[in-house]
């Protein structure tokens, strides 16, 4: 297991697809932007939760410009094993695109629960110093990762809904 290095570590949480309130075009675009000026600036570690919408294509971004940039790392922290199965067959093909093209996959937890989401989620914040984060405002496990980084003083790059 790969080592990831917390102060150059940038973490993402955000929405599902169905639950933002905002063009995925948009979120994609955002997210582009916010993975090349944290390269920009020095992040080299980039840890994605692998859940469908934001942490995938955060981490599908991540993959391509590692293509140009090949000194960045992408470790995926998935909350438990299957996570994917009960997914729609597109979302399962890219998540596991991803999976094979990872630096390193952490397994946070070992049993499909609620908890083991939570787990994930403090587990990529305690080890990074940057969240990129897309949150619409709505209760969840976005706005508890949003909370949790807070408390814990991370630097949090919060999407302008504007």
């Amino acid at each position: 297991m790969l080592k990831v290095d917390i102060e150059h570590a940038v973490s993402f949480t955000g929405h599902r697809p169905e639950r933002l309130d905002m063009p995925e075009e948009t979120v994609i675009k955002w997210l582009e932007e916010q993975i090349r000026k944290s390269v920009d600036e020095g992040y080299r570690d980039f840890i994605s939760g692998m859940q469908r919408g934001v942490d995938l294509w955060a981490a599908e971004y991540v993959l391509r410009l590692k293509e140009e940039k090949n000194d960045i790392r992408l470790f995926s922290a998935i909350a438990f094993r299957g996570m994917e199965n009960r997914w729609e067959k597109d979302w399962q093909t890219r998540y596991y695109d991803v999976y094979k093209k990872a630096d390193d996959v952490i397994f946070v937890g070992n049993h499909p629960s609620r908890a083991a989401f939570f787990k994930r989620n403090e587990w990529m914040v305690d080890n990074s110093k940057r969240l990129i984060a897309v949150y619409t405002g709505a209760p969840g496990g976005t706005k508890a990762t949003i909370q949790y980084a807070e408390k814990h003083g991370r630097e949090i790059v919060l999407i302008d809904k504007k």
